[in-house]
C-alpha cells in the first residue's frame, strides 16, 4: 500500500513540477517585462523637452532652439522657440524662430511636421533676405550709400524625422524646412540638428 502510493506520489511529481516551473518561468518573466514597461510609461508619460543646435532651417543660418511637448507625453502637439544672430562684414542677421509641430512615431524615432513664422532684422541681401539700401542726396549727388536694417516675418514650414530617445539623450533632426517670403518659396531649405533631451 505504501509502496503504490510512493509509486502515485513519483509519477505526479514530475508533471507538477514541470507545470511549477513553467509557471515560474511566465511569473519571473512577467514581472521583468512589467518593470520595463513601467521604467518605460514613466517616461512615456513626462513632457518631453529638448534643447538643440541646428544648422539652417528657420532660424536661417543657425538657431539655438528649446522644444517642448504640450503634454505629458513624447509625442503629439508640440513647439519650439529660437534665437540667432550672426555678424560678418558690416552686415548681420537677427532671427527668432517659432514653430508648431506634430510627432508621430514611437520609441523615439518620429516623423516630424510643423510650421511657423520668422521674426527677423537684417541688412544682407544673402540667404533669403531682401537687401534695402538708403542713400543720401545733396544737389542730386549720391553724397552716401550704405545698407539699412530690414525687418519683417518669414512663413517656415518643416518636414523631416527626428530621433529623440524615450529616456532622455542625444537627439537627432533632419529634413527640410520651406521658407516662404513676400516674394519667393523655397521650397527645399534643408535643416540638421543635434541636442539633448530630457
Amino acid at each position: 500500500m505504501l509502496s503504490s502510493c510512493l509509486i502515485k506520489l513519483i509519477m505526479i511529481k514530475p508533471l507538477q513540477l514541470i507545470a511549477l516551473i513553467i509557471i515560474c518561468a511566465f511569473t519571473a518573466n512577467a514581472q521583468r517585462i512589467t518593470k520595463a514597461d513601467s521604467v518605460q510609461n514613466s517616461y512615456a508619460t513626462k513632457r518631453a523637452k529638448t534643447f538643440y543646435f541646428e544648422l539652417l532651417g528657420p532660424g536661417a543660418i543657425y538657431s539655438l532652439n528649446y522644444d517642448t511637448r504640450f503634454k505629458k507625453q513624447q509625442d503629439g502637439w508640440g513647439g519650439r522657440a529660437g534665437i540667432s544672430y550672426y555678424a560678418d562684414d558690416n552686415q548681420h542677421v537677427f532671427t527668432i524662430p517659432l514653430v508648431i509641430n506634430y510627432l508621430a512615431g514611437k520609441r523615439g524615432k518620429y516623423f516630424e511636421v510643423g510650421a511657423g513664422i520668422t521674426y527677423y532684422n537684417a541688412n544682407t541681401g544673402d540667404v533669403f533676405f531682401d537687401e534695402q539700401y538708403s542713400v543720401d542726396y545733396i544737389n542730386g549727388n549720391i553724397v552716401n550709400y550704405r545698407r539699412s536694417n530690414n525687418n519683417g516675418i518669414l512663413g517656415t514650414l518643416n518636414f523631416g524625422y527626428r530621433y529623440q530617445p524615450v529616456d532622455g539623450g542625444f537627439s537627432f533632426r533632419g529634413g527640410v524646412s520651406p521658407v516662404i517670403t513676400s516674394d519667393q518659396f523655397l521650397p527645399y531649405w534643408p535643416y540638421l540638428s543635434f541636442g539633448y533631451t530630457f
